[in-house]
């Protein structure tokens, strides 16, 4: 057990926005005796890696929760499926099907994936199916099924009640001509199945029955059963406020419809959630990743090239900042997070509880020695030429004997997303410097050097020779030049690996081979 002492004064935001949701609603978890978090997703595209952020984040701040003070907790994930569809995914196949079925509910539109009974259940398996891969704990519920099965009835009939006061929220953030038309409640249209933004003309709040008017033509309905559904800052409000929601978080782009919905969540007689506006997800342009443009990295290409752990280690260093999230990303973060794993166990316990990695693994981080990092294993299937992990670990057992893939676990999953990550994103860029006369007898010289250093020799004494080539050719006022020189020609690549780590682990003949192939 970590000491309150600790708990209470770590600066990590998991555990401040836990204490600050635990004082700001002292009173109201008191009396209902849990605690609901809620994130949402809207399933218009495939699911987004940042809808597994929030969910990954949100569960961060649960198990935060369980060190702080035991108390019943769910974590609702919400899909607006019965949201209209407004415009084309664009990587989504047989694109017709969306076309005729524009503006329909989501789970009234045919599946263009042809495996499920619409493009909105399609698209909520997809999110159920991934979020169970990283074992989340966690409550679905789709719109359509609440709306239908009646259990936003009486939550519906308040906003109802509160039609006025609602419209005078809404109203002076619209523009004039949106005014005009504008009504909290969608019908979907009896004849059509479209659902439809039209002003509200009559309604009587004992019945729930309304009237809007289509154009010129009188559409009289229910509001009840799923025959209407809420716009979506109303809509948003209405969940807060049906399932006693606590937190949810949420991105910057929706702080002003936060505070909008907060304010009809009032209206309609609850105090709204605690909130936490993230910054967005970029792509390598800088621009705001999309579920319609698919743009970014999806979550089936982090995963191709990276373990889930590492994408969790993504989500947790500061959440306010805005972060670009592309394939070359990827290197980098699984790196990083090699390095947290290295270093927990031998610190303190109030570092741990800083080191990223307590959180991504709920305070048990696995307790394995890092042999490499990521980017050597990416050198590594590029000079071995390996097209599978049992090639790669012949090479790794070169320098390490001792060690099998079923005790390096991490390492051993490294192996299959290296030789990917290689495959599709570092081959098809290589680029190899073609040297001149000059550099040529540079690396003539290192091979001849390399020809006779000890087999032994250890990772430093090899670097210290590479360096003494370096000067003795010429490069002794900027050894960065010589570096980059063997990169251009050995890797096809601007940067590479520490060369004496490299040459002891590839080995020596090997390495003399590689050089001397690409001087020919």
């Amino acid at each position: 057990m970590i000491d309150n002492n600790i708990i209470q004064s770590t600066s990590s935001w998991p555990f401040v926005e836990v204490r600050k949701l635990l004082n700001d609603r002292k009173e109201i978890i008191k009396k209902k005796d849990k605690i609901t978090f809620q994130t949402g997703y809207g399933p218009s595209g495939l699911p987004h890696i940042g809808t597994f952020g929030e969910v990954a984040r949100t569960t961060m701040m649960i198990n935060a929760l369980n060190h702080i003070q035991k108390i019943n907790h769910e974590l609702i994930t919400f899909s607006d499926d019965m949201d209209g569809l407004r415009k084309i995914p664009e990587n989504i196949p047989n694109v017709e099907i969306l076309k005729k079925n524009l503006g329909k509910p989501l789970t009234s539109i045919p599946d263009p994936f042809k495996k499920f009974n619409s493009f909105g259940e399609h698209n909520n398996e997809m999110l159920k199916n991934f979020l169970k891969k990283f074992n989340f704990e966690f409550i679905f519920k789709s719109s359509t099924e609440n709306y239908k099965k009646g259990i936003f009835n009486n939550s519906l009939i308040r906003v109802l009640e509160k039609y006025d006061e609602i419209m005078n929220i809404i109203l002076p953030t619209l523009r004039e001509e949106r005014r005009k038309t504008y009504s909290p409640f969608l019908p979907v249209c009896p004849k059509t199945g479209l659902v439809l933004e039209v002003p509200l003309v009559e309604k009587d709040q004992s019945s729930g029955k309304v009237i809007f008017d289509n154009n010129g033509e009188k559409i009289e309905t229910s509001i009840l059963n799923g025959s209407c559904k809420l716009q979506w800052k109303v809509d948003w409000a209405m969940r807060w406020f049906t399932f006693d929601v606590d937190f949810e978080m949420y991105g910057k782009d929706l702080t002003e419809s936060a505070i909008l919905s907060s304010k009809i969540c009032r209206e309609l007689g609850k105090k709204p959630p605690n909130g936490f506006a993230y910054e967005l997800f970029l792509d390598e342009k800088g621009e705001k990743i999309s579920k319609s443009k698919g743009n970014g990295i999806s979550i089936e290409q982090w995963l191709r090239y990276a373990s889930p752990e590492s994408l969790a280690l993504y989500m947790y260093p500061n959440p306010k900042r805005a972060k670009k999230l592309y394939s070359e990303v990827v290197p980098k973060t699984v790196d990083e997070y090699l390095s947290y794993i290295e270093k927990f166990p031998n610190q303190e316990i109030k570092d741990k509880i800083l080191n990223p990695v307590w959180h991504v693994h709920n305070g048990k981080p696995p307790q394995e020695k890092i042999i490499m990092p990521f980017s050597m294993l990416l050198n590594l299937v590029g000079s071995s030429n390996a097209d599978k992990k049992e090639t790669l670990w012949k090479f790794i057992n070169r320098f390490h004997k001792e060690i099998k893939p079923e005790d390096h676990k991490i390492l051993d999953e490294l192996t299959k997303h290296a030789i990917n990550y290689f495959k599709d994103k570092v081959e098809p860029k290589k680029k190899f410097k073609k040297p001149n006369e000059i550099e040529k007898k540079a690396l003539e010289n290192l091979v001849i050097k390399l020809k006779q250093i000890d087999q032994s020799s250890n990772p430093e004494d090899i670097q210290t020779q590479v360096y003494t080539v370096g000067k003795e050719n010429g490069y002794d006022k900027n050894l960065r030049d010589w570096f980059r020189l063997i990169y251009q020609v050995v890797f096809g690549e601007e940067n590479g690996p520490r060369m004496g780590f490299f040459i002891s682990f590839f080995g020596l003949n090997e390495t003399i081979k590689l050089i001397s192939d690409k001087i020919k």
